[in-house]
């Protein structure tokens, strides 16, 4: 009897050391978890643009379409003075700027690429310490960053569009290559060979697999590739771009926790954004609204632009074909065929082409204006 008595007291014990063991992984997980939503929030630097521009503001869409602006800064200071060479200091322009649209039920997004050698209207704008900048008439649009900051970025960036930017997101030199190493790279294709003596960037045609400084250099280059213009830059931009797009959707990322928390790590230290999505809970939840968003539910265009009257080194709009598309855009709309079909081609994927005959070298000496060479410095 008492042989029998002792065997389900053993078992209670056991079913207790179990209870005990399983109520402290829940513990330890609950406490990882919370420590991972505080290192990655912590990690996240955000602007109130909101409360900065008031009221003053383009409408935001009420049919569930939205904006974001996205630029990448050209600071050299921190880490950037050494992956990307050039002066360090704590001034810095807008090296890329692109509007992202995503459409009213989310299944696609639009981005137009503003080429940063644009010349604008740039208006008054308070700087982040407090300062009022001026504004300025034939100002280049990149130059709104380094006056007034992420705020007047966006102000210019609304007066420029007519369009409101519901969300910021920037991102330098630094951070990107960053977040593409800990993507795992990133995939290109050229048919044509890049030499770029600035960036040190050397891929002779073909296939390429990317560690994150080769990807900012390729984004970077434009003097290894093409005419050395900024509009063959923009296209460099565009094309890795998708290729990120693709990597996400087709490495198995997003299901792999260890891979999922090294990338959720890295883009929260790499990103400064609006307040409204300056924590973990909002970007998941952009993320979440953008995931059925690939490559083929993306449509990219460069602004129209043509040289500006005497300066063949900067542009300005084209019209009407620019305030097409930004009226596209308004109205949640496809960007019209004939914009889509001028665009400039991609110098790293340019067709080989036959040496031209006399005839037709001296009709291609007038450079046109739908492709002009501004901004030569690199």
């Amino acid at each position: 009897m008492a042989e029998h008595k002792r065997v389900p007291g053993r078992r209670r014990r056991v079913l207790r050391t179990a209870a005990c063991a399983f109520v402290a992984l829940v513990v330890l997980g609950a406490g990882a978890a919370l420590f991972a939503w505080f290192r990655l929030n912590g990690n996240i630097k955000s602007v109130d643009i909101d409360a900065r521009l008031g009221d003053a503001r383009p409408p935001a869409a009420t049919d569930g379409s939205f904006n974001i602006l996205v630029l990448g800064s050209d600071s050299r200071g921190g880490d950037n003075g050494s992956i990307a060479g050039g002066e360090t200091g704590d001034t810095a322009r807008s090296d890329t700027a692109m509007v992202v649209h995503i459409n009213q039920d989310h299944s696609r997004a639009q981005v137009v690429s503003i080429p940063r050698d644009t010349l604008v209207t740039r208006p008054d704008c308070t700087d982040p310490s407090g300062r009022t900048a001026p504004g300025a008439k034939r100002a280049m649009y990149n130059s709104a960053f380094e006056s007034g900051g992420a705020v007047c970025a966006v102000k210019t960036t609304e007066q420029l569009t007519g369009l409101r930017m519901d969300h910021y997101l920037q991102i330098d030199f630094a951070g990107f290559a960053r977040v593409v190493d800990a993507m795992g790279g990133a995939t290109v294709t050229t048919t044509v060979a890049i030499h770029d003596k600035d960036s040190g960037l050397d891929l002779p045609p073909g296939e390429h697999h990317l560690d994150g400084r080769q990807a900012l250099a390729f984004v970077r280059t434009r003097h290894g590739v093409g005419d050395g213009s900024d509009l063959g830059r923009i296209e460099l931009q565009k094309q890795m771009v998708k290729s990120l797009l693709q990597q996400v959707g087709g490495n198995g990322m997003l299901t792999n926790p260890v891979k999922l928390w090294s990338i959720g790590d890295t883009v929260t230290r790499s990103i400064t954004t609006d307040s409204a999505l300056g924590s973990v809970n909002s970007l998941v939840g952009l993320a979440q609204e953008l995931k059925g968003i690939g490559p083929d539910q993306l449509s990219m265009v460069t602004l129209p632009v043509e040289t500006a009257p005497g300066d063949p080194n900067r542009v300005v709009e084209q019209q009407p074909q620019a305030g097409q598309v930004w009226g596209a855009l308004r109205a949640d709309q496809a960007f019209p065929s004939a914009v889509v079909s001028a665009q400039p081609e991609n110098p790293a994927q340019a067709a080989p082409t036959a040496a031209p005959s006399t005839a037709a070298r001296d009709a291609g000496k007038a450079t046109p204006k739908s492709t002009p060479k501004a901004g030569t410095a690199h």
